[in-house]
């Protein structure tokens, strides 16, 4: 397994000298306006140049059956402390409904099952965590696009933000329940899925009901326990203002691969 050296973490490593803690096998950075202040260009920098090389449209590597890996770590938290999530996955999830609301002309809540019942996309890729380590999976999901083509976006509509149930205000620092967010441009890639399947199975505790697979982009941007979407025209407002959970604490928003 290679190790994986995020541009940012590079950066304040190389030039600034970073100070870090470990929490749950991630990286705490240390959260300094003045290594904002000369991250913040260089990452959108970065993806503009990405994108443009690549494409915006540019698939990420798929595998066959036979590249699976036997195992697949559940990173991040294998279940969060929810009595409300705990009261969901105990029903199997059949009282769950997928909220997408804010700048939507048709705000929706559509039930697993009805959810199931969408047109799905199959695809088998590698997952990247910023911890080092890979994994092949398998993953059948309904495109996001599918999702926000039912709900129809407002003009104003910039990031879609995917609301999770990690409640992890309760055990780090009061900043909010986990969330992630993309731009409109990885929200409508054909391989941007939620996934309710892994390997020919339903997603297990580690994941349920649903989880964002972004494939162009690191393992932290792959959001677990999904409950609602919101599409916003910016990150104020959200907790920390950078548009995720690990972004909140110094990781970059842009996170591809």
């Amino acid at each position: 397994m290679s190790h994986l050296l995020t541009r940012r973490r590079f950066l304040i490593g190389s030039t600034l000298g970073a100070s870090a803690i470990t929490l749950s096998g991630c990286d705490l950075l240390d959260q300094n306006t003045d290594v904002a202040n000369i991250l913040r260009p260089a990452e959108q920098l970065t993806m503009k140049v990405q994108r443009l090389l690549q494409g915006r449209d540019a698939l990420a590597r798929e595998f066959t059956e036979a590249d699976i890996s036997p195992s697949f770590r559940v990173n991040g938290t294998s279940a969060p402390d929810s009595d409300e999530y705990a009261q969901l996955a105990e029903g199997k999830f059949k009282d769950w409904k997928l909220k997408i609301d804010g700048l939507v002309e048709r705000p929706q809540e559509i039930s697993l099952a009805d959810l199931k019942k969408l047109p799905a996309r199959t695809q088998i890729t590698r997952h990247d965590c910023v911890e080092g380590w890979s994994a092949i999976g398998k993953w059948t999901g309904v495109p996001v696009a599918l999702l926000l083509a039912l709900a129809g976006l407002k003009p104003a509509a910039r990031y879609v933000v995917f609301h999770c149930a990690d409640e992890l205000e309760k055990t780090l620092d009061g900043s909010g329940r986990y969330y992630e967010s993309i731009d409109l441009v990885d929200a409508f890639h054909p391989q941007t899925i939620l996934a309710h399947a892994m390997n020919g199975n339903e997603l297990s505790i580690g994941g349920a009901p649903l989880r964002l697979r972004v494939e162009r982009q690191l393992g932290y941007k792959q959001a677990k326990y999904i409950m609602r979407i919101e599409l916003v025209d910016s990150f104020t407002g959200l907790w920390g203002g950078n548009g995720g959970f690990w972004e909140d604490r110094g990781y970059e928003w842009y996170a591809g691969i």
